[in-house]
């Protein structure tokens, strides 16, 4: 089995904390943890109705945003009315026992009812975020509540044991329910998570404990709250992303912050003792963005376009409803045997970048992908279970089906928090208002040409680039530059000439007679 290598880069400074998640060296996640963000996945908070819409069939709640929050009635939870009883003697005193062990149910509400018919305007209620504010929308928030923790996640008001899909094995899947429900406190439910698959009692147990004393703590903080307040947080970014990725392929953790390296060695500490070396504080001057390559890959992985090796590349389209994904095969140097091949050859290439994309910007909703026509059906299978396998790996809830005749494969995933949206494009140095993109992604289309130009003309001689100069400028400092490397890696010396007329993103091959070549 080939061994997979994954880190965990954290850069913090004054305003935020950057999460980058590297696989074999190559960025797939990216997340921004802003220290004015009020409003996590995962927190729970005392929220007021502000009023039931019945036309909706669904309320506006005040949980202190600008807008308020949308709680429609199938996110109620059908325990809805025992939940309401409960908060309410919390907060007046009357009930001081949090365990729910003689704590009498109320009937499930009807899945079909009205929502006028079981809440009412001014009433608390305990809800939980489940999609961040995005654009013009406050927040969305559901009452039927979870808490996770490292193995399982615990549902109050509820006797359910059920277990993660991606448990494959039957087997265990009834080894884990058995020990659950051996261990589990009446009046919670247990959602067993993936990464439970043959872990012992002893571990589940602990978690749960874990999970029963936020629980508690949760509870102290409703007596005479004020509404709208946050009574429970979601754990930080930084351990949260651990929580849900951390798995035994990890080698590193680096971090540049000497608080937040304490905070996620005792996390580590506590999930897997074994792995804590694996956590180390980084204190060089070279900025730790910088040192693994991750500002690169930034710049050139969050513009229009996306590069992919052999000269293919995606072009990425938003819009307010869906995102638009285009597939091109580019100046690519065709080895394959004939167009279908080369077709199946470039949408694999493309199936395994879109995956990593969706991840590494967060999108979501609607994602329609242009495939490269192919006209034979086992092609389109195999693509089809490609971008199915790549997508194993993604931790938010999607589907994808199969391409149509026209090639199109339509994805619908999860959006959970605002998409991440990096600039990739400076200001122009030669003065106009336009932006243009910044040099390392010139740097990195001039490279694919330069690649297919020497596979193409393997006898040329006199290679010439013709470019601004800025660009050459780029292209020749430091030691070992650019052009030295390229030297080293293709055994040709490229000849770079500035050209004082050309646009900052102009440039030619030609050869030594001033032919173009490209």
């Amino acid at each position: 089995m080939i061994q997979v290598n994954r880190e965990l880069i954290v850069r913090s400074n004054s305003v935020a904390v950057d999460f980058a998640l590297l696989k074999d060296g190559k960025l797939i996640e990216l997340h921004k943890d802003e220290n004015d963000h009020n409003f996590n996945v995962g927190d729970i908070l005392l929220a007021k109705i502000r009023k039931p819409v019945t036309g909706l069939n669904a309320a506006f709640v005040n949980v202190g945003y600008e807008k308020d929050a949308f709680l429609h009635y199938h996110d109620l939870g059908p325990q809805l009315s025992s939940m309401l009883k409960f908060i309410k003697k919390v907060s007046t005193g009357k009930l001081k026992d949090y365990s729910l062990k003689n704590f009498p149910f109320e009937k499930d509400i009807d899945k079909h009812g009205s929502i006028n018919q079981v809440v009412k305007a001014n009433q608390s209620l305990l809800v939980q975020i489940v999609k961040e504010p995005i654009s013009t929308k406050g927040p969305r928030i559901s009452s039927e509540l979870s808490i996770a923790g490292r193995y399982l996640v615990m549902v109050p008001f509820s006797d359910r044991v059920s277990v993660s899909q991606k448990i494959e094995s039957n087997k265990e899947k009834d080894r884990l329910k058995r020990l659950v429900k051996s261990i589990k406190p009446k009046g919670f439910g247990v959602i067993i998570r993936t990464v439970a698959e043959g872990k012992k009692v002893a571990e589940l147990d602990k978690d749960l404990q874990n999970l029963l004393n936020k629980w508690t703590a949760m509870c102290k903080k409703l007596y005479k709250a004020p509404t709208p307040s946050k009574v429970l947080v979601e754990v930080n970014r930084a351990s949260s992303i651990l929580r849900d990725v951390f798995n035994d392929t990890f080698t590193g953790i680096h971090v540049d912050d000497e608080t937040l390296y304490t905070q996620l060695k005792d996390y580590v500490h506590e999930i897997a003792p074994d792995k804590e070396s694996i956590v180390k504080l980084y204190s060089s001057s070279v900025p730790i963005f910088e040192k693994f390559g991750i500002e690169r890959q930034i710049k050139t992985s969050f513009g229009r376009t996306a590069s992919m090796s052999k000269g293919a590349y995606l072009v990425i389209e938003h819009t307010e409803a869906l995102h638009v994904i285009d597939v091109n095969s580019g100046n690519r140097s065709n080895k394959a045997n004939n167009q279908e091949d080369t077709a199946l050859e470039v949408n694999m290439l493309a199936a395994s970048e879109i995956a990593r994309q969706l991840r590494l910007r967060d999108m979501g909703g609607i994602i329609v992908v242009d495939f490269i026509d192919m006209v034979k059906s086992d092609h389109r299978r195999k693509l089809f279970d490609h971008l199915r396998k790549e997508m194993k790996d993604d931790r938010a809830k999607h589907k994808i089906l199969p391409p149509s005749k026209f090639g199109l494969v339509q994805i619908t995933r999860q959006r959970v928090r605002p998409e991440i949206n990096i600039k990739t494009t400076e200001e122009n140095p030669s003065g106009s208002n336009q932006e243009v993109e910044a040099p390392i992604v010139l740097i990195e289309k001039i490279n694919v040409d330069l690649e297919h130009l020497l596979k193409n003309s393997k006898n040329e001689k006199g290679i010439v680039l013709n470019t601004h100069p800025f660009i050459a400028a780029y292209l020749t400092k430091g030691f070992p530059s650019i052009r030295s490397k390229w030297f080293l890696e293709h055994k040709k010396w490229i000849k770079i000439q500035p050209r004082d007329a050309y646009t900052y993103l102009e440039y030619h091959f030609k050869d030594k007679n001033g032919k173009d070549l490209i």
